[in-house]
């Protein structure tokens, strides 16, 4: 089963409109918080990033929020839904 997970901050507000923008689109998502500097180096090692939040659908890394707002926008993410 392909996972749709969100490494995040409740406090980032990129993180709040990737919430938004996932629940507009009727896509389940698990939040996994950064908080410590182990959950920092797995962001680092799955991503190359040290900021959130940092998206994944079906398994494929997204990006950050601007990323995906791009995605969703250009038709890459129906495409990856579709997967």
């Amino acid at each position: 089963m392909k996972k749709n997970k969100i490494y995040c901050s409740d406090t980032c507000p990129f993180c709040q409109r990737a919430y938004q923008l996932l629940e507009k689109r009727g896509i389940a998502f698990k939040k996994h918080y950064v908080k410590s500097a182990n959950d920092w180096d797995e962001v680092m090692a799955l991503t190359g990033r040290n900021t959130v939040p940092q998206v994944f659908v079906n398994d494929v890394y997204i990006g950050g929020f601007d990323d995906l707002s791009a995605a969703d926008q250009s038709g890459k993410l129906d495409e990856i839904l579709a997967q």
